[in-house]
């Protein structure tokens, strides 16, 4: 598995953890990293970025995937598929040079480890619409997509 890969897993499992735990993000980083020491710092950082803007644009990550999971309420998701949702919508909206496709291949690849089967036509499209609503956001903007 790719450094990134691994990244945007660990961080999905901070986002879990945090989830069942209602525990605060910073205590979930401790407590997460304390028995990971055998992560390289490359691969720990990038989760942690990924970690630190899931929950720091909680708001923002959270409404933007509740416009697009067309009648499905967050608390109503499974907890697998609403962090796989929230680390891939934190990616997106905070490394904008990193193609939304990339960003959802890779968290697929990830669900099919995690996530039930019937979730994956789901996760796809509530990423896709994110995607091409953040890029559509992007160019009424700047005018560029990045």
């Amino acid at each position: 598995m790719g450094t990134r890969r691994k990244s945007r897993e660990l961080a999905m499992q901070m986002l879990f953890q945090g989830d069942l735990g209602k525990q605060k993000p910073e205590e979930v980083e401790e407590l997460f990293w304390e028995s990971r020491e055998d992560v390289d710092d490359e691969t720990r950082g990038f989760a942690t970025d990924i970690h630190r803007l899931a929950t720091t644009r909680e708001d923002e990550v959270d409404k933007l995937i509740e416009k697009h999971a067309q009648n499905w309420r967050l608390e109503r998701m499974a907890t697998v598929d609403r962090n796989l949702l929230r680390a891939a919508t934190a990616e997106m909206l905070g490394f904008p040079k990193t193609p939304a496709a990339v960003v959802i291949n890779e968290t697929l690849e990830i669900a099919r480890r995690y996530a039930a089967p019937e979730s994956m036509n789901f996760l796809n499209g509530v990423l896709d619409a994110i995607g091409h609503d953040l890029l559509q956001q992007r160019l009424e903007k700047t005018g560029n997509r990045e």
